[in-house]
């Protein structure tokens, strides 16, 4: 079975930082976590799953949502199956519980795409339990 994983979350300052990872497991040799493009989305309590940003199979390919635009940034290792995401400059809107997702499909995030990455999430075919960050003032 495959899963996701993720770890990292915690409590800081506005302005600290903070990196998330997301591991995958349960792959065998008929699968590769490099078929998958990734993501991270977040919620907070009483508002909709919104988009952080995604990575596409190959790393070639991001995107970000507004809000953490030139604050947030997404990599990926496919050595270790690990997707990562690095916070800096955090603000107490940043607070909420992050999750990692996967899906095969290649377009979902890739340059030139069609697709709304940040709102079709049918796509999306695993998600993590999540971690929750903090952010104090």
């Amino acid at each position: 079975l495959v899963q996701v994983v993720e770890s990292g979350g915690g409590l800081v300052q506005a302005g600290g930082s903070l990196r998330l990872a997301c591991t995958m497991s349960g792959l065998t040799s008929g699968s590769s976590f490099d078929d998958y493009a990734m993501g991270w989305f977040r919620q907070a309590p009483g508002k909709e799953r919104e988009g952080v940003s995604c990575i596409s199979w190959s790393g070639i390919s991001t995107y970000y949502g507004d809000s953490v635009k030139g604050r947030f940034t997404i990599s990926r290792d496919n050595a270790k199956n690990s997707l990562y995401l690095e916070m800096n400059s955090l603000k107490p809107e940043d607070t909420a519980m992050y999750y990692c997702a996967a899906t095969r499909v290649a377009a979902w995030c890739a340059t030139g795409g069609g697709l709304q990455w940040d709102t079709d999430l049918p796509r999306l075919e695993l998600w993590g339990q999540g971690t929750q960050v903090t952010v104090s003032s």
